[in-house]
């Protein structure tokens, strides 16, 4: 017998409606990929904010293509879509990635751009995408957390799991928690931009200090984040500031 979790869908709408009127909760068994569900909406002219939960995804997407495994319980994977026209979108990942942060655990850090981390082991990532229909903007931010632990056969960096950190969190709990700090982000985002986190996310920053390498073949000392959510790397040649790479944690030599 198959017990459905109990997803607080009803909570988060009131927490919500007073923001954003037209806003909509669903909860879906399975489906491919939340992230590509609220991409063929919006690119079918569908622009009210909603929150896509996916208990199962069949084939989620991370960044740079890669695959996110899900399944009910082990893992919480959702999307949301909103209207969104910021002045300036860089450094939008890193927004989205505090705010997460700060919801869920004093001690889980970010690793630039896009990933929260425990123990220099990733604990969740973030896939945010966006698409332009008439000259109107709609983002579709795309969130997967590790719940309970996961084998690490086929991945780049260990995993972790919130629940090392809070061992009676349910997917359910981690949902209630970052919704409605996550829509508040976006919208101050799109009026302040990421300026003013850039010192709450200095707090979090796993890569300060440390030497690093991109894939783009670069290697230095990474110093933080500029005003516009870069990595502000050290390299033999000055300070380079990284704007999109992949990034991997090189131990002093």
């Amino acid at each position: 017998m198959t017990i459905r979790t109990a997803w607080p869908a009803e909570t988060i709408w009131e927490q919500v409606y007073p923001l954003l009127p037209d806003f909509t909760v669903e909860v879906l068994p399975e489906i491919d990929s939340s992230n590509s569900e609220l991409m063929r909406r919006a690119r079918a002219g569908q622009r009210e904010p909603t929150l896509l939960v996916a208990e199962r995804q069949t084939a989620g997407r991370g960044r740079m293509g890669r695959v996110w495994q899900s399944a009910p319980g082990d893992s919480l994977t959702f999307s949301l879509s909103l209207p969104l026209a910021p002045t300036d979108w860089s450094g939008l990942s890193l927004a989205v990635g505090l705010s997460l942060a700060e919801s869920l655990h004093s001690d889980v850090g970010l690793k630039w751009p896009n990933d929260l981390w425990f123990q220099d082991r990733k604990l969740g990532g973030i896939l945010v995408e966006a698409a332009s229909m008439g000259g109107l903007s709609q983002v579709v931010v795309g969130v997967g957390l590790n719940i309970r632990p996961r084998a690490a056969e086929g991945l780049n960096t260990p995993p972790a799991a919130l629940n090392e950190l809070l061992p009676e969190l349910t997917a359910a709990d981690g949902l209630a928690s970052v919704a409605l700090p996550l829509i508040k982000t976006l919208l101050t985002f799109e009026k302040s931009g990421f300026a003013p986190l850039k010192g709450r996310y200095a707090a979090r920053d796993v890569l300060q200090g440390r030497r690093v390498h991109t894939s783009d073949g670069l290697q230095g000392l990474a110093l933080g984040v500029g005003p516009g959510g870069a990595l502000r790397l050290q390299t033999e040649s000055g300070v380079q500031d990284i704007h999109s790479a992949e990034i991997s944690v090189r131990p002093f030599t």
